[in-house]
């Protein structure tokens, strides 16, 4: 259970996931789960991660200041997928928790963010690519042909995650119903197992919830 002040800090980058504002104030209430504590701001907004100049998580950090409150946000990539903007709010002297990773330390936040932020630069190196390919068959820039370029490629992306966590959830049972419950024991249990994440690396906390809310989805 949770002691103090808290403020909330819920984001979207676009319209389309306005529910994904629910899950996020969902998981905040589930952390908070009681206790001494006192909810004194919501704050939400709808804005790109790359873009640091968030109106509304500035007044929540302006307010945290003000009413010595700790920032509470569902997901660590709900502030930012931007390394240097991570280091600047946690020298801002504001405390933050991430419902996803709450006994995270100040190391683990860095190396969290920049997780994300190679994970954003790939992801804009692909984009990138693919439209160069596209430039490069005489199709212009803009067309439908690379709106369904693109759109393929999620589709095939989320196919393969998916049939990635229904390959692995079967597995995660196992080992749930062999007593380990927690997500880091269930990561330990994966890599003991020699089990691959689907990058061919080693399992993380993380990476198990990722999956356990992919099939969860399905």
């Amino acid at each position: 259970m949770a002691d103090g002040n808290f403020v909330a800090y819920y984001r979207t980058s676009t319209r389309s996931q306005d529910l994904g504002i629910e899950a996020q104030k969902a998981a905040v209430i589930s952390w908070l789960n009681g206790g001494n504590h006192s909810v004194i701001g919501e704050f939400e907004e709808q804005e790109s991660g790359k873009n640091d100049e968030r109106k509304q998580l500035q007044a929540a950090i302006a307010l945290c200041k003000k009413r010595k409150a700790t920032l509470v946000i569902a997901k660590m990539d709900r502030l930012s997928r931007d390394l240097a903007f991570i280091a600047n709010l946690m020298k801002s002297g504001v405390e933050f928790v991430a419902c996803d990773n709450p006994h995270a330390n100040k190391l683990t936040i860095h190396i969290l963010a920049a997780v994300a932020e190679h994970e954003r630069d790939m992801i804009a190196k692909r984009t990138s690519e693919a439209l160069q390919a596209l430039k490069r068959q005489g199709k212009k820039l803009g067309s439908p042909e690379i709106e369904k370029a693109q759109a393929k490629s999620l589709e095939v992306r989320t196919a393969k995650a998916d049939q990635f966590a229904a390959n692995i959830l079967p597995i995660i049972e196992k080992i749930k119903a062999g007593g380990a419950t927690t997500l880091r024991a269930i990561a330990s249990e994966l890599n003991e197992r020699n089990v691959k994440t689907s990058r061919g690396g080693e399992w993380s906390a993380k990476q198990v919830q990722l999956v356990l809310e992919r099939g969860h989805r399905a």
